[in-house]
């Protein structure tokens, strides 16, 4: 692992560990430190997936054209001020504004330092670098959230307000980390993607619409991000407590146990997939995911006792944890490889579009999960097999080495910024990691 890649991952680390202090008790500072009630919180929650929602369709352009690393620090700073804001705001508009500048600059980063590290790895490499990114973040996030816990008090908000100040300076952590990394500058070769002639007359949108590949995946990853994301703190959450009869300290210790299986796991689940075809490791996580949601219904079915329906809660959270794992070296580079040159950035910001309106969504399995849990339990019992359907047919619009790039051995795909001209003369050079 080179200087940038070290850089890259470090800083997104930081910032994970800044977002875990804050992330857990959102709900809490609004509705009752603040005492503006469940409705300005549940706004607040509306405002940060609008900002990014908002923002995200505009950012791959600019990722592509100016490149990532000022996109980063750009966002950091806006996010570093929504924190800080949120943290100071007393009143509903303010505090929606603050959630409104922090869910934006956030959301802008994900496609972004994604773009960074693809720039900043090769095929053979790329699968360890996102594992390793996300396992930081869950490592991060974890760590935040108890330190978190430690600090804040619903009588004091002042100490809420040190919170948001923390994660304030760790985006600016970032941006000063991002500031130092020098990115590669990769000569073009033949087995890189051609460049997409529509990104400069600004139809890249309508280009990548045409890549039947990439919908399909814009597809899967929606159904995947509404299944397991969209469901962690809403429909599922709601099933535990009212169905299955969770108390909120054993539903914190199943998001616990997400984020320790995901730590544990990940390097150990990363080398069985990574020489492996993508689309059968999506495809067996559905069949993971099927297993966890028989097993959430089991602890609603009151047959057992409370441990045993604990129990079982909690172990549906640890297989959505292992799922993750297979998913954190698989989809974002695939992403990547399916991203024509010069359209990273693009395809990054798609994606994690289309991310943000899964999470945005899930909270509408709230009312089935409290209200009727078992037809909740049969419809993504379901889902999940179709994930497991949706991933092989997206296997056969991929090519061999896109579904399998372990296929390209010592071979590099540049997906860097080109030097077109340069690389129809020089031979290909690997991008130190």
């Amino acid at each position: 692992m080179g200087a940038a890649m070290r850089r890259i991952q470090a800083g997104n680390a930081l910032t994970a560990f800044g977002i875990g202090f804050t992330v857990p008790f959102l709900y809490i500072y609004v509705a009752q430190v603040r005492g503006l009630g469940s409705m300005a919180a549940t706004s607040a929650f509306v405002a940060f997936a609008l900002g990014a929602l908002i923002a995200l369709p505009f950012t791959g352009r600019v990722i592509d054209r100016r490149g990532p690393v000022p996109v980063v620090m750009g966002a950091a700073v806006a996010a570093s001020v929504g924190a800080l804001s949120l943290g100071l705001s007393t009143g509903v508009v303010p505090i929606l504004l603050s959630a409104l500048a922090l869910g934006a600059g956030q959301a802008v980063m994900q496609p972004a330092l994604a773009t960074m590290i693809v720039w900043c790895s090769t095929p053979s490499t790329r699968t360890r670098a996102f594992a390793l990114q996300f396992f930081m973040q869950n490592l991060g996030l974890g760590i935040g959230g108890l330190a978190g816990g430690q600090i804040v008090d619903v009588t004091r908000p002042e100490s809420f307000t040190l919170l948001f100040g923390i994660e304030a300076v760790m985006f600016l952590v970032l941006a000063g980390v991002i500031a130092t990394v020098r990115m590669p500058q990769a000569p073009s070769i033949k087995d890189a993607m051609p460049k997409d002639p529509a990104q400069a007359a600004g139809g890249g949108w309508k280009r990548m619409l045409r890549n039947k590949a990439m919908v399909q995946l814009c597809l899967l990853g929606f159904v995947l991000f509404f299944a397991c994301y969209g469901q962690f703190e809403s429909g599922l959450a709601a099933f535990g407590t009212e169905a299955a009869g969770i108390s909120p300290s054993t539903l914190g210790f199943a998001l616990a146990a997400n984020t320790g299986a995901i730590v544990v796991a990940q390097f150990v689940v990363l080398k069985l997939v990574e020489k492996r075809r993508r689309s059968r490791v999506i495809a067996l996580v559905g069949l993971i995911w099927t297993v966890a949601w028989l097993i959430a219904g089991f602890s609603g079915l009151g047959h057992g006792s409370a441990t045993m329906a604990a129990a079982a809660f909690v172990s549906t959270y640890a297989l959505f944890g292992i799922g993750e794992a297979m998913l954190s070296p698989t989809l974002a580079p695939l992403v990547a490889d399916l991203a024509p040159e010069g359209s990273v950035g693009q395809y990054n910001s798609a994606f994690a579009l289309v991310k943000q309106m899964a999470l945005a969504l899930g909270p509408l399995g709230v009312p089935l999960g409290a209200g009727v849990p078992m037809l909740y339990i049969g419809i993504f019992v379901l889902v999940s097999l179709g994930i497991a359907g949706l991933a092989l047919r997206l296997g056969r619009q991929l090519s061999p080495v896109q579904d399998n790039p372990s296929l390209l051995g010592g071979r590099v795909v540049a997906q860097g910024p080109a030097v077109a001209a340069k690389g129809a003369e020089q031979p290909a050079e690997r991008v130190a990691v």
